[in-house]
């Protein structure tokens, strides 16, 4: 009797022909999507309020860059027009543009709070609404990232506004899933811990990224391509029936406290 062979694993994802934009791609994770992006053969525009010193590139192509401030509702229309008139078309968006700096929330003034919101959960919906409206157009439709993070699933003591944004996130994202069906596919990345070239300002030197990354079953912390890597595939035919989904790529979560506490008590005994 023959043996079973083994199953034929798809060949890689190929996003050529299609046009992205991500935004706040010119540094940390949004390069590392973009980059992603291109080298799986999509044209991608980024933005952000100022050009990097460098734009994206991979195998010789080039991302293109567009000033914006995605806050704003009259600089996201011209984003989005600036990308048709460029490119043609729109079949991903990839909303990467975030943040938040450490603030109490006891003490955090109201006009803070609401800027955080802005940009992690009324900025993504707005561009969201003029990329569907594009897509809902195209015979092939489209596509739609948002980038959430950990801190909406979890408490986010200093970031409170923005746990309470990227929460907002992640329904936002299962609500307009079913929406714009069938044409548009809307999903989210719950990304946790990344080492970007500002991850010393939350984690410390090295000596903290290293204890950072050991609490992280994985072993260490996600690099941008990790995440670029999940944004070609959550693009790709290879996920065609995959919408309203909220992935986890934080390399197993963090290790609960009450597990680190018990086993400082018994290594002290």
């Amino acid at each position: 009797m023959t043996p079973p062979t083994d199953p034929v694993a798809p060949g890689p994802a190929n996003l050529g022909g299609q046009v992205a934009l991500v935004t706040g791609g010119g540094r940390g994770v949004g390069r590392g999507i973009a980059t992603r992006l291109l080298a799986a053969g999509a044209d991608v525009v980024i933005c952000g309020r100022q050009a990097p010193e460098t734009l994206p590139e991979a195998d010789g192509r080039v991302a293109r860059f567009v000033a914006a401030d995605v806050r704003d509702v009259e600089q996201i229309d011209r984003l989005v027009g600036a990308t048709l008139d460029a490119c043609g078309r729109l079949d991903l968006l990839v909303n990467n543009a975030g943040g938040s700096p450490f603030a109490d929330a006891a003490t955090a003034s109201p006009r803070f709070s609401a800027s955080i919101i802005q940009l992690n959960l009324i900025a993504p919906l707005w561009l969201a609404q003029r990329a569907n409206a594009v897509m809902q157009a195209q015979p092939g439709g489209g596509s739609i990232l948002n980038i959430a993070s950990v801190s909406g699933t979890r408490p986010s003591p200093g970031t409170a506004a923005y746990g309470a944004a990227k929460a907002g996130l992640i329904n936002l994202t299962q609500t307009l899933a079913v929406e714009w069906a069938p044409k548009v596919r809307v999903n989210a990345i719950v990304v946790g811990l990344v080492r970007t070239e500002q991850a010393h300002l939350h984690y410390g030197d090295e000596r903290g990224l290293a204890a950072v990354a050991a609490t992280v079953p994985l072993g260490r912390l996600a690099t941008p391509d990790d995440i670029g890597d999940l944004c070609v595939l959550l693009a790709s035919p290879l996920a065609r029936y995959v919408t309203g989904a909220a992935l986890h790529a934080h390399g197993g979560g963090e290790r609960p406290a009450f597990l680190v506490a018990a086993e400082a008590a018994r290594a002290r005994s």
